[in-house]
């Protein structure tokens, strides 16, 4: 068996199988079960013998649709042993969204659990359970050329996901300079060294999020302790038995954990990162004033390769006062503001390689070669980068900008308001207007309040024109807003 990528370049497969350490290393923990490096290498090997077997060639896409826990990680690397590229698709994908990512990346195989092989008809099936078997198909003909490692799809909070193409060099190349930046900014540099502490990983292995948490612990030579499904107190007895110092949470998990109240401790939690969706500085603040703990916060796109910006322990120690910030560049990764937008644009060696519908970044590339990210965002004297909003989520206000996150952090201030969301909506006069979509406490809130609370803390063209109560926002797998969703339930009015 080979490892995929291009002959003579690096693999991410090289992360499992060329693991120096010993065969009865932990490797994988995940349903209150132990699994070692060589149990997880060798369900990996036997995965890419049968997608071998299967007729997979190189480059070709492989979707897997498993839960999280060990089959999945053996899997991620499976598919790059077999010279594949990996697809990962989530077990609650409905039928219509299945067909799209079929249509739109023409999968040659699946790899799956026997509940979900009938999803699959006419492609080679590899049906992992207490045994690996392979249930024969006609392999797609799609082939993707270079060094192409994964499709991950975008989170789609304006429009249909994309399907991005991500390389193993950029994958790699990004993963050292995150580790050279955050090695850099230890606060432990004075101390011993010791071994690695376990990366424990709250989301699912089917988002960008958590195939980057497996790759890194990987790169460090990290257990890896795997969640199916977050559980605040699930979250808190693993921190506890495997002495968690750092992780990382979502938004959403915070909100969760700050709200139960029978999670009474993290420790030894001292450090969380924030992944998957904007963190708002109050819920930043609730967190760590609950719990003691310091909440770093980060920024990252897929088409960039994932995290290229944010905190590290020393940056927490030194700049606490600049809560809100998503952090600082990691090595190797440049940024600058676009005088005329205020968009923030960066250069990062994992840029992706463009689409699998063959896209290039063409539209996202300046003429000088820098990505353009589609934030309006600032960096301050000491290299802190703010973001201020989307370019394409900005409400311009008869010519007066809007920034809905500004808005949304002053309406979180209200004890009746458990979620909000602000967007725009078409009007006659000014063009567009902001409205406040507010998940109540309780009963509804009053209008009026709210009115009052934000022209205390807003000019008035920041101030919604209306309060509209829903009983939930529309979210993606990683907690994003779906703001089209929102805009189009006022369009069918």
């Amino acid at each position: 068996m080979t490892d995929g990528a291009v002959p003579g370049h690096a693999s991410l497969a090289d992360l499992l199988f060329a693991e120096q350490a010993e065969a009865s290393t932990l490797l994988v923990h995940a349903g209150g079960v132990d699994h070692s490096l060589s149990e997880v290498r060798d369900r990996a090997e036997a995965i890419a013998v049968a997608l071998a077997d299967a007729g997979l060639s190189n480059g070709a896409p492989v979707g897997v649709m498993l839960p999280n826990g060990a089959d999945v990680v053996a899997a991620l690397f499976a598919v790059w042993r077999a010279g594949g590229v990996y697809v990962p698709l989530n077990p609650r994908l409905a039928a219509a969204e299945l067909a799209r990512v079929r249509a739109s990346v023409e999968l040659a195989a699946a790899v799956v659990t026997a509940e979900h092989a009938d999803r699959f008809d006419g492609l080679p099936v590899v049906v992992v359970g207490a045994t690996v078997a392979v249930r024969p198909g006609v392999a797609g003909s799609r082939r993707f050329g270079g060094d192409t490692a994964l499709v991950q799809f975008t989170s789609g909070t304006t429009g249909r996901p994309r399907p991005v193409l991500l390389d193993h060099a950029g994958v790699l190349t990004l993963l050292d300079n995150v580790v050279g930046s955050l090695r850099s900014g230890s606060s432990r540099r004075d101390e011993p060294a010791r071994p690695p502490m376990p990366n424990l990983v709250p989301v699912s292995l089917s988002l960008w999020a958590g195939i980057y948490q497996v790759l890194f612990a990987r790169r460090v030579g990290a257990p890896l302790v795997v969640m199916d499904g977050f559980d605040p107190g699930e979250f808190a007895a693993l921190v506890a038995r495997f002495a968690i110092r750092s992780t990382v949470l979502p938004p959403a998990a915070m909100a969760m954990l700050s709200g139960d109240e029978s999670v009474t401790t993290l420790a030894p939690l001292r450090y969380v990162r924030s992944i998957t969706a904007p963190l708002s500085p109050l819920q930043a603040r609730r967190f760590r004033d609950r719990f003691g703990i310091s909440v770093l916060n980060c920024y990252g796109q897929t088409e960039i390769g994932g995290e290229i910006i944010g905190w590290t322990a020393a940056d927490s120690r030194d700049h606490g006062d600049k809560l809100g910030a998503v952090g600082r560049p990691h090595d190797g990764v440049d940024v600058r503001i676009a005088p005329a937008t205020g968009e923030l644009q960066v250069r990062t060696p994992a840029l992706a390689a463009g689409y699998a519908s063959g896209d290039d970044l063409g539209d996202r590339l300046t003429t000088d070669g820098w990505f353009r990210t589609g934030d309006v965002g600032r960096v301050d004297d000491d290299g802190f980068v703010w973001i201020d909003g989307r370019l394409g989520e900005m409400i311009n206000r008869g010519g007066l900008k809007v920034f809905p996150s500004e808005v949304e952090e002053v309406l979180r201030l209200s004890p009746d308001v458990a979620d909000v969301a602000v967007a725009a909506v078409p009007d006659d006069r000014l063009g567009e207007v902001p409205w406040a979509f507010v998940v109540p406490v309780g009963e509804a809130p009053d209008p009026g309040q709210l009115d009052g609370l934000c022209r205390t803390h807003l000019v008035p063209y920041k101030v919604p024109v209306r309060y509209e109560v829903v009983e939930a926002l529309p979210r993606n797998e990683i907690g994003k807003v779906l703001v089209h969703e929102l805009t189009a339930r006022v369009a069918r009015r």
